[in-house]
């Protein structure tokens, strides 16, 4: 059985209506404030090279990866609808507005955390409104007083309450500090999923949840997993920044890109592909494979002129992005290229604005008898610009006659007279007509007459 250095618990019932095997869900109250244990058995890792503290980063972030790739929209309408409020906060901390006699200045900064304990110089940063991060020390018994204040149907269309709200993780990773020139070195991340609700409605939510398990049949039954009295978060990819140092360039709105993913590097992520000089790979109607590799969905998207949103699908495979609805990539590329990627991903051939069918037929001299049309076979012939010149030119090709020697074009009309063909009796034909076409020979000018019958 595995058992970890690091453990993080969550003290908070798990929800009893999730099938086993499944990851647990637990439901929290906004604003009110949740312990979080942060375990620690240094016998189990290499704890004679760790330093006195560790560092620790909490984060709430989306797990909808729609979401994921829309969080800096989501984040500042949240922003702008809560101006001064912060997603994530410790404890009950507060600002001391005056700081009384004889108090040292540093103390005004100093953050009140009266719930936690073993929590060493905890920071929020403004910039991070998801985030915090604090010192503690392994040996010794710490626990962390989070308070959530966004709710999950904040971020759904209506934002009107209910059951249906969006899913957030909440994310510890956790270091070893800096020292004297070695840089920050990552020892664990771990996070669980939430349902944040108003305040009381978690408990509503966990007891109509035991309610509906409860009316279930014994077998029934057996397919969900117990309520657990505790949540124990589940081990995870750390957050992106880690590899690059804490914050090192952190989004406006504080959350950046999804954690369960492998990220490419930068360079990698914004240098052009090479190109391939095959004009078939590189054609505009090249569909995208579900079998596509990361890379090899990077490069269709520069030859498809979506380089812009290489970042944000930097870790997309073909089958990721044909997944994606309408509606997704609109929300994550915006209006105009979220429609023209849609597009694109299907592969829609254009459909002509005229299809006919042509079956092609030299006359011997003198003669002025077609074939039937049932005989032989027909070719298909695609107009767009439903004019004379354009019908012209691909009979042209279809006979494999110089389309300048070809002066008057007829099709046959009633009692089998010769109509002399225009613009407008282009427009007017019938969509996937069949015709036989004579090529036949003139003199002065020299060339060739072609009838349509």
């Amino acid at each position: 059985m595995h058992c970890p250095v690091f453990q993080y618990v969550l003290c908070a019932v798990t929800s009893p209506a999730v099938k086993q095997h499944e990851e647990t869900l637990t439901y929290l109250n906004q604003g009110q404030s949740y312990e979080v244990r942060m375990l620690c058995n240094p016998k189990l890792g290499d704890a004679s090279q760790w330093p006195r503290l560790l560092k620790s980063v909490v984060r709430v972030v989306f797990h909808d990866r729609r979401l994921q790739y829309t969080e800096q929209q989501q984040l500042e309408g949240w922003r702008w609808s809560r101006p001064g409020d912060r997603i994530l906060d410790i404890g009950e901390g507060r600002k001391v507005e005056e700081p009384p006699h004889g108090t040292s200045l540093d103390r005004i900064l100093d953050i009140d955390v009266p719930l936690s304990v073993g929590v060493i110089e905890p920071q929020v940063l403004p910039s991070l409104l998801n985030t915090v991060e604090f010192l503690w020390d392994p040996a010794k018994r710490t626990s962390l007083f989070l308070q959530v204040n966004c709710i999950s149907t904040e971020f759904t269309p209506r934002k009107n309450g209910g059951e249906k709200g969006v899913p957030f993780r909440i994310q510890i990773d956790t270091f070893k500090p800096a020292d004297k020139g070695i840089p920050i070195e990552h020892l664990h991340s771990a996070s669980c999923l939430i349902k944040v609700f108003k305040p009381k409605g978690a408990d509503r939510k966990q007891k109509t949840d035991r309610e509906k398990i409860e009316k279930q049949s014994p077998q029934e039954r057996q397919k969900y997993q117990p309520a657990y009295e505790t949540t124990v978060f589940t081990e995870c990819s750390p957050w992106p920044e880690t590899s690059t140092g804490l914050h090192a360039s952190p989004s406006p709105s504080g959350l950046t890109s999804p954690h369960s993913f492998k990220f490419l590097t930068p360079d990698r992520i914004c240098s052009s592909p090479p190109f391939s000089l095959d004009s078939s790979v590189d054609s505009p109607g090249e569909a995208l494979s579900p079998g596509a590799s990361i890379s090899e969905t990077q490069q269709w998207l520069h030859r498809h002129r979506f380089s812009g949103y290489c970042r944000l699908l930097a870790n997309f495979t073909g089958a990721d992005l044909l997944k994606l609805s309408r509606q997704d990539l609109i929300q994550i590329c915006g209006a105009a290229d979220g429609i023209r990627l849609s597009n694109t991903l299907k592969a829609r051939p254009i459909r002509p604005r005229l299809t006919l069918y042509v079956s092609p037929e030299a006359l011997k001299p003198g003669s002025e008898t077609p074939r039937s049309p049932d005989s032989g076979s027909y070719q298909q012939i695609y107009l767009e610009e439903l004019s004379t010149a354009e019908l012209t030119g691909k009979l042209a090709e279809l006979l494999s006659l110089p389309a300048n020697q070809i002066h008057r074009l007829f099709r046959k009309g009633p009692t089998g007279i010769h109509v002399l063909i225009s613009d407008l009796v282009v427009q007017n034909l019938v969509d996937e007509s069949y015709f036989v076409a004579v090529a036949k020979k003139v003199q002065n000018p020299d060339g060739y007459h072609l009838f349509l019958s």
